[in-house]
């Protein structure tokens, strides 16, 4: 199933009906125009009926990125990438299947319907969750403006001056100090304990055979999705309880390691400046954002992970800044975040915030403006990289300079660009002091170790067939209907041809192409996503029937070469009977590869 099917269900629950998605998918790929899309991403030229430039996917000299007009499909034969306006639109920006549909849908102006309301019947979990975590974001925020101990929390953050204006554009609230408070007051509405356990809001003892608030006494940071949806909240404590810092757990609508912190607040500034600035925690982000700093974003007080550089990257075209804590713990974990941009491929910078203090602590001791010329003296990502794996280190020792190239070695072997990692490994050498080629032959030999995958070739039978089944759906249909399992054993399509035939099975519908992203291996789509652009050469049935009769000989072949195998190996243990049953079937398998050879003569 592909994304079309899979995202179509999704779409379904917020919109409608299966039907009606479906519809609008069609709609938005007949008004969508690839070549305008992609020209927001690279300069197009005219090149016969299609369009070429430079791939933005990755850097190049030579233009190999190629649209095609008439099919609306693009596909990059440098890097391999290739699809349709969904797809281009999903690597581009980062997006999901849905986030596409809503993208394109604003862009060409064609109407999604209304989101379906919850329904009081039959609520599924996730948007129980949601309504949930907006009662007790309500609650939170009545907390800390009409109770005793939430005046006293606001009295708390004012001394850490934020401001009331920041706390409403913000929404902070307050957790009382209770065990039970959030649930007292779901209980007054009805609503069972372990929905909020699903939540996230409540915890089971399961001596007690009862549930607790997960949040209690800490104020209340709400975190949202890039798109202002509320997922979960961040809780600071009061009254020195251990972890100082705590978040919701996973969900069922939030993965901690997917969001950033105040992304819904900053995308524009980010997206104008082109760069964000990343924080650890949500009191580093307050202090810069009431500051007037705004292209900025917090990783929810944990390392960076490849999900958020993704996200930020979407809004930061150009750079980011990694600006965490001066202690043993930010260094190593700014360590990670450069290494993953670097990996990433976008321009990374540290900022070298000094020992014990943080972004929140330095801008309170100094000044906005201080900050900013600080930002100014950032390392770049490889630099502070060097610099951390140096530290301590005796690089006149060669078994110490030789772990800190290994070290910066396993974060280059990652960078597919070619002039990105020889740059990098350029400035490295000049760094170290070593040859290139000594740094080279090392990420060279990491890089095989790693095994880096070949291309994929599928038989000529098989690419025929492949273009046939995407090309002329009329064809497709009948040929569908010879389709042996046997026949695409141990071929590159493999699973191609079982999800084809598994599709078709069930709802009697060819896929197209694009359906398959989500479902093969990289390399294999970027080969699948080749074929498509072959000339439209016409196909007849008997052609395709030929591609199978070719498939069909080859899969006999291997089953003879098995059971030669099986039966030298039973006459060498002297069981005759058995293998005499394998030479009768090995007899039969002959009698039809001569029979397919008579009929294709």
């Amino acid at each position: 199933m592909g994304y079309n099917e899979v995202d179509a269900v999704r779409l379904a629950r917020l919109y409608g009906k299966i039907q009606n998605i479906m519809e609008i998918i069609d709609q938005i790929r007949q008004a969508a125009n690839i070549v305008e899309l992609a020209s927001q991403y690279t300069t197009l030229k005219r090149a016969g009926r299609r369009h070429v430039g430079l791939c933005p996917f990755h850097s190049e000299k030579t233009p190999s990125f190629t649209l095609d007009d008439e099919k609306q499909l693009f596909h990059c034969f440098g890097c391999g990438t290739g699809g349709d306006v969904f797809t281009l639109v999903m690597e581009k920006e980062n997006l999901s299947f849905p986030e596409a549909v809503r993208y394109l849908a604003e862009k060409y102006n064609i109407p999604l319907p209304e989101q379906k309301r919850f329904s009081s019947q039959n609520k599924k979990l996730g948007e129980e969750i949601i309504n949930i975590t907006e009662q007790a974001l309500a609650h939170f925020r009545k907390n800390l403006h009409n109770t005793n101990e939430g005046k006293e929390a606001l009295s708390y953050l004012n001394k850490r001056k934020i401001s009331d204006e920041t706390i409403q554009k913000l929404k902070i609230g307050y957790a009382s100090n209770s065990w039970d408070d959030l649930l007292s007051y779901f209980r007054r509405k009805e609503i069972l304990p372990k929905k909020l356990e699903n939540a996230g809001l409540a915890i089971y003892h399961q001596k007690k055979n009862s549930f607790y608030d997960r949040f209690r006494g800490r104020i209340i940071f709400p975190i949202f999705t890039e798109y202002g949806k509320l997922v979960a909240f961040g809780g600071r404590s009061l009254f020195n309880a251990e972890p100082k810092y705590l978040n919701s757990p996973d969900t069922r609508i939030y993965s901690k390691g997917k969001l950033l912190y105040g992304l819904n607040f900053c995308k524009e500034s980010i997206s104008e400046k082109e760069e964000v600035i990343l924080v650890e925690g949500y009191t580093d982000f307050i202090s810069l954002f009431q500051a007037g700093i705004k292209n900025l974003a917090a990783s929810l007080g944990t390392s960076l992970t490849p999900e958020q550089i993704d996200l930020a990257k979407r809004f930061a075209r150009k750079k980011i800044v990694i600006c965490f804590d001066g202690d043993t713990a930010g260094v190593k974990a700014a360590s990670r975040g450069a290494a993953l941009g670097i990996q990433k491929e976008i321009q990374t910078q540290v900022m070298k915030i000094p020992t014990g203090l943080d972004p929140d602590s330095y801008i309170k001791k100094y000044d906005v403006n201080s900050f900013i010329n600080l930002k100014k003296t950032s390392l770049s990502g490889l630099d502070f990289l060097i610099e951390n794996f140096s530290q301590g280190i005796n690089l006149d020792i060669p078994e110490e300079k030789s772990r800190v190239a290994m070290n910066i070695a396993d974060v280059l072997k990652s960078i597919s660009n070619p002039i990105r990692r020889s740059e990098y490994i350029r400035h490295t050498c000049e760094n170290l002091n070593i040859h290139e080629n000594e740094l080279r032959s090392m990420i060279k030999r990491d890089m095989s170790r790693s095994g880096e995958k070949e291309k994929v070739l599928f038989l000529p039978a098989e690419k025929i067939l492949l273009e046939i089944l995407f090309r002329d759906k009329g064809i497709a249909s009948r040929i569908i209907n010879f389709f042996k399992e046997d026949y695409f054993k141990g071929l590159k399509g493999e699973p191609i041809f079982e999800e084809i035939k598994k599709t078709y099975t069930k709802n009697k519908k060819i896929p197209d192409f694009h359906e398959f992203k989500e479902n093969l291996d990289k390399s294999i789509y970027s080969a699948l996503s080749e074929i498509q652009f072959g000339e439209n050469i016409p196909h007849t049935f008997e052609e395709a029937q030929d591609c199978i009769d070719t498939l069909k000989d080859r899969s006999l072949e291997m089953k003879c070469a098995e059971l030669d195998a099986q039966i030298k190996k039973l006459q060498r243990k002297g069981d005759y009977e058995k293998s005499n049953e394998l030479l009768s079937q090995k007899f039969e398998i002959k009698k039809q590869l001569t029979l397919l050879s008579q009929r294709n003569q």
